[in-house]
């Protein structure tokens, strides 16, 4: 048995159009989503990853502004520029890459974010709706992951879910989001006993540790769904996710890559964000 690859790519090029007629409807009454994205330092991996999104942002229509500053920046000139973009009525979205500089408080700044402009999902008032069950701007790499496993028709009703970390990036809001849909959620971390014993229950399994080729064939059950959030970087400068993939393929029913899996549905889904708060911001209904 070989497991079934599921296509980030391709069913981000889908999300990605799936926005556009919004955008275009916008543009018909003088509005286009603006998203400005903050980065502080001379972090490589930092610099890619907003490439790329200012890449997504042009091939959707989206109005992008960089930020690129100091990484001796002080926090209240961070603090400054955030209050100043939660200001612009032509900022509809704000996005802070991490990691911010050591003497940057990172909460401090992601707190900042009027919950409004919040399209990473991170600001504790976007988190607490989570946990409500409320109407909220869900965290884009699990917007991703609940995306993909809704393309690929997993059911998800009474299944055990198994998330590998519990970030309030990815772990915590993966498992509200997976509650919501009724699945039976474990949330495992560096502590947890017996750890293997846990995930060879999961029929879905989200490794989000940040530890390349954790997950081994002899912890996954045959034919799990296995999502790979990770991305890490090998000694000779591959690309590795927390998932050995070369062994799991062969007991998986279906995996993700590492890259080309949940990394471009982020990208996407950051996108989706930045027009639905563009819309709300109309006073329109913002996208499913």
């Amino acid at each position: 048995m070989t497991a079934r690859i599921i296509d980030g790519k391709a069913l981000a090029a889908q999300v990605r159009d799936s926005v556009k007629p919004a955008v275009a409807r916008l543009a018909a009454h003088g509005v286009r989503p603006g998203l400005a994205v903050i980065i502080a330092g001379d972090d490589p991996a930092s610099h890619t990853y907003v490439r790329n999104k200012i890449k997504a942002c042009a091939d959707t229509g989206v109005r992008s502004e960089l930020h690129e500053l100091p990484g001796s920046i002080a926090e209240s000139a961070l603090l400054d520029r955030v209050q100043a973009l939660n200001e612009d009525p032509l900022v509809h979205g704000i996005l802070v890459q991490m990691p911010l500089p050591k003497h940057v408080r990172s909460a401090s700044v992601l707190d900042a974010v009027s919950p409004a402009k919040d399209v990473d999902g991170f600001h504790p008032a976007n988190l607490g709706a989570l946990v409500a069950g409320l109407p909220a701007v869900a965290p884009c790499t699990p917007a991703g992951v609940m995306r993909m496993l809704a393309s690929e028709g997993v059911a998800l009703e009474g299944c055990n879910a198994v998330v590998l970390g519990r970030s309030t990036i990815v772990g915590k809001p993966m498992a509200l989001l997976l509650l919501q849909r009724d699945a039976t959620v474990t949330i495992c971390h560096s502590r947890t006993r017996n750890l293997a014993e846990v995930t060879r229950r999961a029929d879905i399994l989200v490794a989000a540790l940040g530890h390349a080729k954790f997950v081994t064939a002899e912890m996954v059950k045959h034919g799990a769904c296995v999502i790979d959030v990770g991305v890490n970087r090998l000694p000779d400068g591959r690309l590795a996710g927390d998932v050995d993939f070369a062994s799991v393929r062969d007991v998986a029913g279906m995996i993700t890559p590492v890259p080309g899996g949940v990394g471009p549905m982020t990208v996407a889904m950051l996108i989706h964000n930045s027009v639905n708060a563009a819309l709300r911001a109309a006073g329109e209904r913002a996208l499913d």
